[in-house]
């Protein structure tokens, strides 16, 4: 104890630094690329709804940040590895979604922490990898090979999270799956967040852009719990639903105008879904809320933002990747589903991966001869690969393979969505105000967070 006494009077003199180091507990929210603008139009026009949201836009101490400045490098998985690593992306040179297992010689904010020690937990953190020696909990995002923490729940929603995400546009769900929801509720029971997803999972059946928020409300459920449950000294969760609502339905928001206007088959035009994702945002922030209120610390930041998209453009994204493959004859050791119409190739040899790089180029539609598989990036004996074709496809039409064999297109994909938002570099953080931070003056890049956390431990 006369050891810990002296540690502390040598580093600090600050009583807000000191009462902080004995509680120790910041919660680090990445709400992944809201655009908080159009948050405050939301809460500008409605004195009864979202009064969280307005609590922290009027109360929270808050400062700009910036993304890369190239739009190619403006995806979140680049700006979530730069927040975790401290470097920007010229530095650390992470440009696809799960590449940080590639890159052990970086250290990220996690294990940072941890050697510092400090207890640390992350829920479905993008593009991090477990690197923990002793997690409070480690639950990895969907598309990143890497580990759960050891604990046999965090498993198995790790699966959950993987079949979810990955079988969204099919929209199914495994029994497995399902079975580990009705866990997550039996272990989360709580009168009010229980109700209140309840009536989510059933209003989703009439508002299918509702079901990427249960998702983001179970890990809500499951970090607090988890969080009570442990005492972790930082604690992150990562929350996505609202980027995939605003990627696309950007177009129904009511706050703007002149917007494209998407087909009735596609939303009708009386829906909103940035407003239904605000009002689940809204709770969820509400319940870390109370939590800053007793001496907890909590961090928000968006790492990015999204804007209006000014074409029409088709996201399509294969049913069954391993399928699909062994169908157009290419050999492979596995295949690994990335974000939406994203997917990675591990071969075994070199000229597997040539031979597999020769076929897929060499796919093209048959009603507009464009290229299916427009952008792919060759690796050691591994291609990534992205299905770029932009338009709708119908039940009749084909695509042909480099051997001149046909097969039905609509047949082999999951229609996804419609472009809606599209990236854009500024940020957002907002701060609790026990949380004693300087506030740049002007916007920082997103790569400047990993200090302010840092420093606080």
């Amino acid at each position: 104890m006369q050891l810990l006494d002296l540690w502390i009077r040598i580093y600090t003199t600050n009583e807000k630094v000191l009462k902080f180091l004995m509680k120790k507990a910041l919660i680090f929210i990445q709400l992944n690329e809201i655009n908080f603008d159009l948050v405050n139009k939301y809460v500008d026009s409605s004195k009864k709804k979202f009064s969280n949201l307005r609590h922290i836009i009027e109360n929270y101490k808050n400062f700009l940040t910036l993304a890369e400045d190239e739009y190619k490098n403006q995806e979140p998985w680049i700006q979530w590895a730069s927040v975790q690593l401290g470097k920007n992306f010229k530095d650390h040179g992470i440009f696809r979604l799960g590449d940080i297992v590639n890159h052990l010689g970086q250290k990220q904010i996690f294990e940072t922490i941890e050697r510092r020690g400090y207890k640390v937990g992350a829920i479905s953190p993008m593009n991090a990898e477990n690197r923990l020696k002793n997690p409070a909990y480690f639950i990895p995002d969907p598309w990143t090979d890497t580990y759960s923490d050891t604990s046999e729940f965090s498993k198995r929603l790790s699966s959950l999270l993987k079949q979810s995400v990955n079988d969204n546009s099919s929209g199914k769900l495994s029994f497995g799956s399902l079975i580990t929801i009705f866990e997550i509720i039996f272990k989360t029971l709580h009168y009010r967040n229980t109700l209140f997803l309840i009536r989510l999972i059933f209003s989703s059946i009439i508002k299918p852009w509702k079901k990427s928020l249960v998702l983001d409300y179970l890990i809500h459920m499951v970090h607090l719990h988890l969080y009570k449950k442990k005492n972790p000294n930082f604690s992150s969760i990562f929350l996505n639903a609202g980027a995939h609502i605003q990627h696309h339905y950007f177009y129904n928001t009511k706050y703007i105008n002149n917007l494209p206007k998407n087909p009735n088959w596609y939303i009708n035009s009386f829906s909103d879904p940035i407003e239904d994702m605000l009002e689940v945002y809204d709770k969820i922030i509400g319940d870390y809320i109370k939590l800053s209120k007793n001496e907890h610390y909590l961090l928000i930041a968006t790492g990015l933002r999204q804007v209006p998209y000014d074409l029409i453009k088709f996201y399509y994204r294969l049913k069954d990747h391993q399928i699909f493959l062994n169908k157009i004859g290419i050999k492979f050791l596995k295949v690994l589903p990335r974000m939406t119409r994203d997917f990675e190739i591990i071969f075994e040899t070199e000229n597997d991966s040539i031979v597999a790089k020769n076929i897929l180029e060499n796919i093209f539609s048959k009603k507009d001869n464009l290229k299916i598989f427009g952008e792919i990036e060759e690796r050691e004996k591994s291609l990534f690969i992205t299905l770029t074709y932009p338009h709708e496809i119908k039940k009749k039409d084909l695509m042909i393979t480099n051997n001149n064999s046909e097969l039905n297109f609509f047949n082999e994909v999951s229609f996804v969505a419609i472009k809606n938002g599209k990236h854009d570099q500024k940020g957002y953080v907002f701060y609790s105000p026990n949380l004693d931070l300087k506030i740049p003056k002007d916007p920082i890049h997103v790569s400047k967070i990993f200090n302010m956390i840092l420093n606080i431990f």
